[in-house]
């Protein structure tokens, strides 16, 4: 028997390739589960071409047996979608490790899953989806797990891979801090730009007040985040080179529902019951809302 896992992956687009590419350089290949056929993956990492053995399933029946550990990399729009994929692949064993934006993967998926097999993790690495079944990856990727029993499956699996696993025990702090990076990115579906933007004077100090915003909710929501958090988040978008994108734009550039109420629509939802006022979120979440959903 295999020292390793058996895993199977749902959503093979930006991150989801990148997993499923890391896996399968340590001889790992995944069972890979979506929504469009496909032979095999191609993931473009500095100058090489890693390409990931398929087929990819599009139909649950298809499915044999049950997994030990489920990566879920869809979006927050998509998760009822990916229920027959979870009714299929899992035992009440299985953990599903949940590789998604937001704070909010526990309550997501709770319709579907125990709360003993919800893994929520945080993201740390630019992937963009290229042409059909190829994603570009632009960093070092890394994911961190919470300091729980069954981030152990995800540490076996992902050991000696390009992907670091990182666990703490203070996963809010972590998660609410990328929260803040993604709310950032929300402006840059409102202009339709990339990161370039970001140099800009104006965009700098906007940017800014929306990251003190966020920062103000991540606290009251038990993140221990210090007063230098907005500026960093800020110097990482002007270190970023200047044509990276962001799924969420991807999507708008695409004309996909956006993530906009997991992104950005959490800190008015948050501020509200806390009492913090959220002015700058309060004037982009109907934005975002109305580019992902209409009507128009």
């Amino acid at each position: 028997m295999s020292e390793y896992p058996a895993i199977a992956l749902i959503g093979p687009g930006a991150i989801g390739t990148t997993i499923a590419a890391a896996l399968h350089e340590a001889g790992r290949t995944p069972t890979i589960c979506g929504r469009t056929a496909h032979d095999s993956l191609l993931l473009r990492v500095d100058d090489r071409r890693i390409d990931v053995p398929g087929p990819v399933l599009t139909d649950p029946s298809a499915v044999q047996h049950h997994y030990d550990l489920v990566f879920v990399a869809v979006k927050s729009t998509q998760v009822a979608e990916a229920a027959p994929w979870l009714a299929a692949l899992c035992s009440e064993k299985t953990v599903v490790c949940v590789l998604q934006n937001g704070v909010e993967q526990r309550a997501l998926f709770a319709p579907w899953l125990s709360a003993r097999q919800i893994l929520p993790s945080v993201v740390w690495f630019p992937a963009q989806r290229e042409a059909g079944n190829v994603v570009w990856l632009r960093g070092s990727p890394r994911i961190t797990v919470p300091d729980v029993p069954e981030s152990r499956l995800v540490l076996e699996a992902l050991r000696g891979t390009r992907c670091e696993v990182e666990v703490t025990a203070d996963f809010a702090t972590v998660a609410w801090r990328k929260l803040m990076q993604n709310a950032l990115a929300g402006l840059m579906v409102l202009t339709g730009r990339r990161a370039g933007m970001f140099s800009r004077i104006d965009i700098t100090g906007l940017s800014l007040a929306l990251l003190q915003e966020c920062l103000a909710v991540a606290r009251a929501e038990g993140a221990t985040l210090g007063d230098e958090v907005p500026q960093e988040i800020l110097a990482w978008f002007h270190r970023a080179p200047a044509d990276l994108s962001t799924s969420i734009l991807t999507d708008r550039e695409a004309g996909r529902p956006l993530e906009w109420d997991c992104r950005n629509g959490v800190i008015q939802r948050r501020g509200q019951a806390h009492g913090i006022a959220t002015p700058i979120a309060d004037l982009i979440v109907p934005l975002l809302a109305a580019a992902s959903d209409g009507p128009g």
